[in-house]
C-alpha cells in the first residue's frame, strides 16, 4: 500500500480509518467479533490510533485472547501514553488471568492518565483487588472513588454495599 504523501491524503486516510473504526465497534456490539477484528485491523493499517489498538484488544479479550489483547494495548500506549483506556484494559486482562499484583500499576496509570474519562473502572478494579486480598478498608476507599467518578455504576454500588455490610 502506498503511503500518503500530503496532508490531504493523510486526512483522507484518517477519515476512512475512523469510518472503519466505527464499523468495527458496531460489529463488536452485534457480537461479530471476527468481523470487528478485521475492521479494526483495516483501520489501523490506514491510520493507526491508540483507540483502534485498544478496542482491537477489547475484542480479542472477549474471545479469551488476553495475551493478544495486552499486546494491542501496549501498542496503543506506545502511540499515545496519555490514553487511559489502554492502561485500564491491561489491568483488567491481568486480573482475568489471575495476575492481580501485576495489574495494580497499570490501573494506577489509568487513573493518572490525562486522556481518560472513565476513571470509575480502574478504581473499581483496584477495589476488587483489595477486596480479594481481604483489605476491606482500601477496597471501600476504591469503590467509593469509583462511585465519585460515576455515581450510577451498579457494580461499584453493589461492591461498596457488600463491603459495608461485612463491616457491620
Amino acid at each position: 500500500m502506498k503511503q500518503p504523501e500530503n496532508s490531504n491524503e493523510i486526512e483522507q486516510c484518517r477519515c476512512q480509518a475512523f469510518e472503519l473504526f466505527e464499523e468495527a465497534y458496531e460489529a463488536h456490539m452485534r457480537g461479530d467479533y471476527d468481523g470487528a477484528i478485521n475492521l479494526y485491523q483495516r483501520s489501523i493499517k490506514l491510520y493507526p490510533t491508540a483507540e483502534a489498538y485498544t478496542f482491537l484488544g477489547w475484542t480479542c479479550s472477549v474471545l479469551g485472547q488476553y495475551d493478544d489483547a495486552i499486546d494491542y494495548c501496549l501498542r496503543a500506549i506506545r502511540l499515545d501514553p496519555e490514553f487511559g483506556n489502554a492502561y485500564n484494559d491491561i489491568g483488567a486482562y491481568l486480573i482475568e488471568l489471575g495476575r492481580s499484583t501485576e495489574a495494580t500499576p497499570w490501573l494506577v496509570k489509568a487513573i493518572q492518565a490525562r486522556r481518560y474519562e472513565c476513571r470509575q473502572f480502574p478504581w473499581f478494579h483496584l477495589g476488587s483487588i483489595y477486596e480479594s486480598a481481604g483489605d476491606y478498608k482500601h477496597a471501600k476507599v476504591c469503590y467509593t472513588r469509583s462511585l465519585s467518578c460515576c455515581r450510577h455504576f451498579p457494580r461499584a454500588r453493589r461492591a461498596l454495599a457488600r463491603i459495608i455490610s461485612m463491616s457491620n
